[in-house]
């Protein structure tokens, strides 16, 4: 599910994509881990260590799953030529940050359906192994909770569980769900209109939110367990994922026709290439007081972005003379075509990150900067 991208932990790099956690995952793990003592407590016969073993095992292994989960979308995503920044992990799944939304229909299905692909696989991958060790049990009574069982097969079937569970309830046809995302391609596909399959779903994922808190609500007023509140944290977040595309469907329909150029600045303040870090620091960052500006070279040819906080690195390391051109941000996703749709720059990471895109024309000359601000106005409704 991709979203926007907040600040974390790195965990691990797996392929050269960074997972990183919160720092509030880590309580979640442990409450995991508590939930999950509780329940292997009930199926094995065994000494409270080895339960105890067994639930870290178990909740190490829920979150080893999700990143497999992410890892499909982001495998698939790069093969499409989009980048991954990293994977974000949290209770109810993983967020695979992509530095644009998929362009076409194909593209949208495809990155889609590689996660739930890698979670089915890793459920018939665990009931195949729980069979294999089962002894005479059935792995399907084991991950159901019907019988008690041994440490290694209780491990065993509650990732078979847990894995199936998240494959049905994640195929649902409700965004941001990967059913939903699914169902997007589809309808995308069949209406040649990204908005209004965009808003479909949306809305199905707002009914899926309050069916929900409903069965979170009903179950609360008559045993009051972990799982219902739960249930109900997710129908929160849900209903708030499902919110915005149903209001990016509704902006979009609204700006379809608008392209970068009808909203952009054509005379930003720029700086040349051959300035110096010294003189870029004097005459445009103390003047202006922006955290960037845009770097061109010849006949306005974009180059990059110099950063305020590099400028001022440089002169403090000696190096005043320096060339702004040596000292370019490489890594910021910042660059646009000036006749690109509007709405492609809704989730443009380089418009959250500097609060604004460089718009440029097909020979990658200097068009105009459309701002954050300039956005907002475009979306504002008319009066």
């Amino acid at each position: 599910m991709p979203l926007g991208r907040r600040q974390n932990i790195q965990l691990a790099r797996i392929f050269g994509i960074r997972i990183g956690v919160s720092v509030s995952w880590f309580v979640v793990l442990f409450v995991l881990i508590l939930v999950l003592a509780e329940f292997f407590q009930d199926i094995l016969t065994s000494s409270q260590t080895t339960v105890y073993a067994i639930a870290v095992a178990g909740a190490l292994g829920y979150f080893l799953s999700l990143i497999l989960h992410e890892l499909g979308h982001a495998i698939v995503a790069r093969r499409l030529g989009i980048g991954i920044t990293g994977i974000d992990l949290w209770f109810f799944g993983g967020l695979a940050q992509m530095s644009r939304e998929p362009a076409t229909p194909g593209e949208e299905f495809k990155i889609a359906a590689a996660g739930p692909a890698v979670t089915l696989l890793l459920t018939g991958l665990f009931v195949a192994v729980g069979s294999a060790v089962a002894s005479g049990q059935s792995i399907t009574d084991v991950a159901l909770t019907r019988e008690t069982t041994t440490p290694a097969l209780g491990l065993i079937g509650w990732l078979a569980f847990v894995n199936g569970a998240l494959f049905v309830f994640n195929i649902l046809p409700a965004f941001p769900l990967d059913g939903g995302r699914i169902a997007r391609a589809a309808i995308w596909w069949r209406t040649k209109d990204r908005n209004t399959a965009t808003l479909l779903t949306g809305r199905s994922g707002q009914a899926l939110a309050l069916a929900l808190a409903a069965l979170g609500l009903f179950g609360l007023s008559r045993s009051g367990s972990f799982l219902d509140l739960m249930t109900l944290l997710l129908a929160f977040f849900l209903y708030q994922a499902a919110g915005a595309a149903v209001m990016q469907g509704a902006v979009g329909r609204r700006i379809r026709d608008m392209r970068v150029s009808d909203v952009m600045d054509r005379e930003p303040v720029t700086i040349d290439a051959s300035t110096s870090v010294l003189d870029a620091h004097e005459q445009f960052f103390l003047r202006y007081r922006w955290p960037w500006f845009v770097v061109v070279g010849p006949a306005r040819h974009y180059l990059g972005v110099v950063r305020h906080q590099r400028v001022e690195a440089e002169i403090a390391a000696g190096r005043p003379a320096l060339a702004v051109a040596e000292v370019l941000e490489h890594d910021l996703p910042v660059e646009i075509g000036e006749e690109a749709p509007l709405e492609t720059l809704l989730g443009a990471e380089g418009l959250g990150r500097l609060g604004a895109m460089v718009a440029v024309d097909a020979d990658g000359v200097l068009q105009g900067v459309v701002t954050l601000a300039q956005v907002r106005q475009a979306l504002r409704p008319a009066t």
